[in-house]
This record gives C-alpha cells, structure tokens and sequence, in this order.
C-alpha cells in the first residue's frame, strides 16, 4: 500500500442499517476510493446518541437484521482490502438490531457474586457468536468503567459497577469469551468515563482527580487489561485538567493521555480507538474539515471511529504526519486484522440465507444470570407475609408500567390467587381510581417494571406514580420488586417503608420468573447491588 493507503486504513465511518440506498453507496464509493480500514455499524441515523436533542424518531424495522448481513457482503465485495467491521454490542446485537439475542447489561451482570464470573465469560461468547454470524469482528465492548457517581447520566447500568477488581475482572471475562470464538473486543472509555456528571455525546466531561487518584481507582481496570493483552482501548471524551497542564483538553486529543500515559507510563501498545468523533464534545471544535480527524490521530489514536471527514482527514495526516508514526499505527490495525482473521484470502461472509440464532441457549443462560443476580434488599417474613394475606383474602398484586398479562404474574397465580390491577398509563386521574380499588388490601405485592435504564427524566417514571407508590408503601404492607435500573431506587419516595424488596435489574421473561420462584419459596437471593444507591 501507498502510504495514502495505509491512512485510509485508520478511518471506521459510521454506517447505519437502516439507510437511503443514496447513502449506501455514499459509503460505497468511501471504501473504493479511500482504503478505509473498517465501518461501525449504528442501527439509523434517528438512533445515534448525538441525536437525541432533535428528538427524531427511531422507526424499527423487523428486516434490519437481513438487511444489515446484505450491506456487510456489498460493502465487504468494494473494499480491495477487507473491511473489519464493528458495532457496539454491549449487551449484544438486540442493542442495534431487531429480533436478535438480547443480554443482561453490565450492571446486571455486576450482581453476580465472584464465583459466578464464568457467566460473565458465557455472556462475552455467545455475544461474540452472535457477531460472528452476520460478519461482524469486532465489538465496541466491554466498559471497564468504575462507576463512582451515581449522577452519571450515560455510564450507570453499562458499567460492572464500583468495584475496581469486580470491573477489572468482569470485564477480562466478557472479552475473552469474545476472543475464544475469534471476536476482537475493547475496554472503555479510557482514563475512566465512570465519576462524571455530564454526557459526553452532548458535552464535555471533567474529571478533577489527580494521577495518583486515577491510578488507585480509575484506572485499575485498564492496567489489569494492558496486563492481559486486551486487543483494543477507547479514548473517552472527557478531559482530566491535572494531566494536561490544567487545561481541559479532551483525552482523544491529548497527547498527555494517550502517548505518556497510556503508551509509555502503562505501557500499552496494543490498538488505540478514538470515541465517536460526531460526539458533541469534540466535533464542534474546528471549523476546518479533517482538522479533527488530525488532531485525533497526533494525539496518538491509531483508529477514528464514526470519522466524518475522511477524505480531508487523510489529506491532513499524509500532511503533517512522520512516516514512522503512520507505519505503526498501520500495524497495529493490521494485526487486529490477522487476529480476526480476514486477511490473507481468508475473509468469509455472512451467509445470506441463515436466518435463525440460538435463542434457546441465550435464554438459558439469562436465567442462570436471574437466578445469581437476584438480589434481596430487604425482607420481613415476604413469603410468610403474603401466604398468609392470601389466607385472610387480603392480598392484591400491582404491575407498574406493564399489564397484568405478565410472566411475573402468571408464575405467582397458582399459589398466589389474588386480585390483579395494573397501571401503563394515564396520570393522577387513573391513578386515583387505581388507589380507591386498593383500598381494601391491607398486603400488596407490586412490580415496578423501570421505563428506561438511564436516569434522565427519573427514568421515565411520572411524578404522579412515585407519588401514588410513596402513599402506598406508608399505608399498606408493600413487598416491592423492581425490574430495572437499581438507581431507580433512589428516586422511590418512602422506600424504607415497605415491608421487602427484591432488585431483579431486567424485565427478561426468566427474571420475571426467577423473581416469582423466589417470592413462593423463599429461595436465597446470591446478588449484590454492584452499587452504592441510597434509598434506605
């Protein structure tokens, strides 16, 4: 190659599924003119996180998975140099593809007790195999982020949790197990994404700690990969003042982050990998197009996910760049290439005609998780309490944000015959209504199933229902399982209130049932809030 070429091999444009047949081959003529070394995959341009204040909406498409293995084989036959494609898949390709194998998020799997990591490694396999399948080698994936700020509106249930070693660890599993069926895998977001307040897809992160703060804390996890030859690291958009003279200078475009600490101080010299640079905390900072795609690279990134301006980028590097620098890089990328196994004419597509993935086994091992992560947060006598509520009929059950036609409750109906109501909709007004109804129950056993993971808008939870859930746990005996964000338990006023809690972390079918089992016998929950949320 051209040393043009071999540039070109550093830029991973972003590419949506979902896309106008004029933007495909947009991308097409990208990949035949410019040697570009891979593409990353988002589900459509409504779905990318930077497109969130235009409040497009996301139209889901039952076809995306076909139509995403059918533009893997078209971009793969115009690329003279095989293409390694990559998505971020944290908690698999449900993430960005419909009707694909969904599993627990990192927070879930947080949960798990020590012993039980190999769960973790299942997780990163069968993801990897999942990948594997469409023509995909390399996932975006795990974070390796500690998540010390409970404030964090973007990391939260994406992280393993606040234990250094429990991240440290969870996270080498989940990418070996992607490697052990030929995946390659990344820890993120590098120095650590976990103590910050502010979304870096829409703003700039500070982190105010000092080196020797981040040593102890934020970057174990990320030494503990270097250690174990991870094949990639991800540069997060967040500035650390106290390593770049105090000024608040993003790490994918600090030469202080990414050479003297990363490269020489931690020594790790294995694949660098911007963040998205679409992402609002960098791509508004130049006016000049491949200003930043340079500025990215000087600092030390050897590849430049969603780059935007390829063409002006190359010019940019092959302008200003040392040959050395350009021919390391290069290799570096070209390894990751021969350890995934598409150059040297071994390259294999999707097969188009494949259509089923092992759902079954994905569905075995979420209730192995289910029932290891299930975690008690509280209990007076639940199982006692409620058995003898049916007894006196006095029992009624509640589903918050699901109806009533939920594996949840068709698991309790044979012991537990009671009266069941729901609420999905409608504010104070039905809420009123719904609390008149209950009034002549004295125990309730009520299921919360959380709207969404992250925490904006109290995680979509109304007002009105907070309140009505706040009333309920001060009047009645109230035993409370929260199918969701364990975050979310902070928000729940008078929380301290109900007689039990159990924290089940998904809504999946097999933890609706796992949570069911528990409350008709009492099982021992094995989970850990993985954690510190304060509600008690």
């Amino acid at each position: 190659m051209t040393l043009e070429q071999k540039i070109g091999q550093f830029f991973f444009p972003a590419v949506f599924i979902n896309d106008t047949e004029e933007n495909i081959q947009a991308t097409e003529q990208l990949i035949r003119h410019y040697n570009i070394g891979g593409l990353t995959f988002f589900h459509s341009r409504a779905s990318a996180a930077t497109n969130y204040e235009t409040k497009k909406k996301v139209v889901l498409n039952d076809d995306s998975f076909q139509r995403l293995k059918e533009l893997i084989k078209r971009y793969q036959s115009c690329a003279t140099t095989p293409l390694l494609m990559s998505i971020d898949a944290e908690w698999g390709l449900a993430m960005r593809v419909e009707k694909t194998p969904q599993y627990p998020y990192a927070i879930t799997l947080g949960a798990l007790p020590d012993n039980q990591k190999h769960l973790v490694y299942e997780v990163g396999k069968q993801i990897g195999l999942d990948l594997k399948f469409v023509g995909i080698h390399y996932n975006l994936a795990p974070l390796a982020d500690i998540n010390n700020n409970p404030n964090n509106p973007v990391i939260g249930y994406r992280s393993f949790g606040q234990n250094k070693e429990k991240v440290a660890d969870f996270a080498l599993e989940y990418i070996r197990g992607m490697n052990d069926v030929g995946i390659l895998g990344c820890f993120k977001h590098f120095p650590g994404h976990g103590n910050t307040n502010i979304d870096s897809h829409l703003g700039l992160p500070v982190l105010k700690e000092t080196l020797e703060e981040l040593l102890a804390n934020e970057l174990v996890p990320f030494i503990k990969g270097i250690e174990n030859n991870v094949d990639s690291i991800m540069i997060g958009h967040l500035a650390v003042p106290a390593l770049n003279e105090g000024k608040d200078t993003s790490a994918t475009l600090s030469k202080s982050v990414i050479e003297t600490l990363l490269r020489k101080q931690l020594g790790y010299d294995g694949l660098v990998i911007s963040d998205a640079m679409n992402m609002h905390s960098v791509s508004k900072l130049y006016d000049k197009k491949g200003q930043l795609e340079w500025e990215a690279f000087n600092a030390g990134n050897d590849v430049l996910c969603f780059a935007e301006n390829v063409a002006e980028g190359i010019q940019e590097i092959l302008k200003n760049a040392k040959p050395e620098r350009i021919e390391a890089s290069f290799q570096r990328i070209w390894k990751c290439k021969q350890k995934a196994g598409i150059v040297d004419g071994k390259l294999s597509l999707p097969n188009l005609s494949a259509t089923d993935f092992d759902f079954e086994t994905t569905s075995k091992l979420n209730l192995k998780i289910a029932q290891n992560c299930i975690t008690k947060i509280k209990d007076n006598h639940n199982t006692e309490t409620v058995f003898d509520a049916k007894n006196r009929g006095d029992l009624a059950k509640i589903s918050i944000y699901k109806n009533t036609d939920n594996v949840f409750f068709h698991t309790l109906s044979n012991a537990l015959p009671s009266p069941e109501f729901s609420y999905e909709t409608g504010g104070e007004s039905i809420l009123n209504e719904l609390g008149n109804e209950l009034n002549k129950f004295d125990t309730l056993i009520i299921s919360l199933f959380v709207p969404k993971a992250k925490p904006l808008n109290n995680f979509d939870i109304e007002d009105s229902v907070l309140q009505f859930l706040g009333t309920l746990l001060t009047t009645k005996k109230c035993i409370l399982y929260v199918f969701g964000n364990p975050y979310a338990l902070q928000i729940i006023p008078n929380l301290k209130d109900a007689s039990g809690i159990i924290q089940m972390y998904q809504d999946f079918s097999e933890f609706q049932e796992t949570a069911a089992e528990q409350l008709l016998k009492n099982t021992k929950c094995k989970g850990t809030i993985p954690a510190e949320v304060n509600f008690l």
